[in-house]
């Protein structure tokens, strides 16, 4: 299991918070305190709620499930893209469509329908088109890839998300909750805690510290499958 000090986590700046008049009272249990108007996080708790994601991820990593990543905010999108795909798991960094889980179906038939393009464009079947139609259906393919392409390989609905700022994707969260899917989540002090099952507190802004949370339970995440594999291996 990835090793969490305290020290790293001030020098990936957890501990910042949102201004004092921006909170969210449930977040209360995970303040240390106030500073210039700032609320300070409770590294302790940082650290406990890191460790727990890390052990549920790698268990259920070793079990074969599959995570989702979230975050569409423009600090997260990079590091969200690079760290799933590291784990070979899936990831939305560019939008939230609505219906996502709850409309699944619709989004397996919009990636089929980028499949199609792409084999049509390989074998040369599109150079029949008119220009009109080809320019609508590469419109839609564009929007479709953008959107969707690290969801592409996910078969069925994903057995957990792991979200950065689940007040900004609180359509995805909602519909996790839905649906019975659990969340682990990033979450500063306007989120609330209530709405996600394992709540990381701490700061969701920050480059570094979004870098260290997904590159942590990312290890853990890989831990989990490795243990697997020897597990099968061996036997």
């Amino acid at each position: 299991m990835p090793a969490i000090t305290i020290h790293e986590l001030i020098n990936a700046g957890f501990h910042f918070g949102h201004r004092s008049s921006r909170w969210n009272p449930k977040m209360k249990q995970y303040i240390y305190a106030k500073k210039n108007s700032i609320h300070i996080i409770d590294l302790r708790e940082t650290a406990r709620g890191l460790l727990t994601a890390c052990k549920f991820l790698s268990k259920l990593a070793s079990n074969g499930g599959s995570i989702l990543f979230v975050g569409t905010k423009w600090q997260a999108r990079k590091l969200i893209e690079g760290e799933a795909q590291r784990c070979e798991m899936a990831y939305i960094s560019e939008r939230w469509l609505g219906g996502t889980l709850t409309n699944f179906n619709t989004v397996r038939k919009s990636l089929k329908f980028l499949e199609e393009m792409e084999e049509k464009e390989e074998s040369g079947a599109t150079k029949e088109y008119s220009k009109k139609l080809l320019s609508s259906l590469n419109r839609k393919k564009k929007r479709i890839k953008k959107n969707l392409d690290g969801v592409r390989n996910m078969e069925k609905l994903p057995d957990v998300l792991v979200i950065i700022d689940p007040k900004k994707e609180h359509i995805a969260v909602e519909e996790a909750n839905k649906l019975g899917i659990p969340t682990v989540s990033l979450s500063d002090t306007d989120s609330n805690p209530d709405a996600v099952d394992v709540c990381v507190p701490g700061n969701d802004d920050a480059i570094r510290s979004i870098k260290y949370f997904l590159e942590t339970i990312v290890d853990a995440i890989i831990e989990g499958k490795a243990t697997a594999a020897a597990l099968a291996n061996a036997g």
